[in-house]
């Protein structure tokens, strides 16, 4: 039976480019000049250094103009954390970068292919999301439909079998 894998994977080596690129403009902006502005990555966790609130919303937005030139959709980063004070007046701002599909989407994607009344069904399976089908016209239909459907997280497919 024909099937595929909803995915929500970032491709980390463009990320840590984008950071490299970002710490390198970060280095060689004036107004940067003697502070302490800089974006760190450990795994799947970024970390923003800045001296003021002003100069953290500056790191964070050279970091997202530096991930959508890389090609990196910028919704792949959890900016909900609040920014931590360290000494000194100094500030941190942890990220996460999305991995995986949550269960409240998945069930978000399950009942949009539920309600698309097309043949196919979606199972949960850890952190990703089957879906099969009697045709792979269904499955390219059902694609189509995830992508305009659901706006908050870009999706990927992958492990497409005939």
């Amino acid at each position: 039976m024909p099937s595929f894998d909803t995915v929500l994977e970032s491709e980390i080596v463009e990320v840590r480019n984008a950071i490299d690129q970002a710490n390198k403009e970060i280095g060689t902006r004036f107004d940067f000049k003697g502070s302490d502005a800089r974006v760190e990555q450990k795994d799947k966790e970024l970390t923003l250094y800045a001296d003021s609130d002003f100069q953290l919303q500056q790191v964070t937005d050279v970091l997202l103009a530096k991930m959508a030139k890389r090609g990196v959709d910028v919704r792949f980063l959890d900016l909900s954390a609040k920014p931590e004070k360290m000494s000194h007046d100094k500030l941190k701002h942890k990220v996460i970068v999305k991995a995986g599909i949550e269960s409240d989407l998945a069930k978000k994607i399950q009942k949009a292919l539920k309600e698309s009344k097309l043949k196919v069904q979606g199972s949960i399976q850890g952190d990703t999301v089957r879906v099969t089908g009697a045709k792979r016209d269904d499955l390219q239909a059902a694609m189509a439909l995830l992508r305009k459907e659901i706006t908050e997280a870009p999706l990927s497919f992958n492990n497409f079998r005939d």
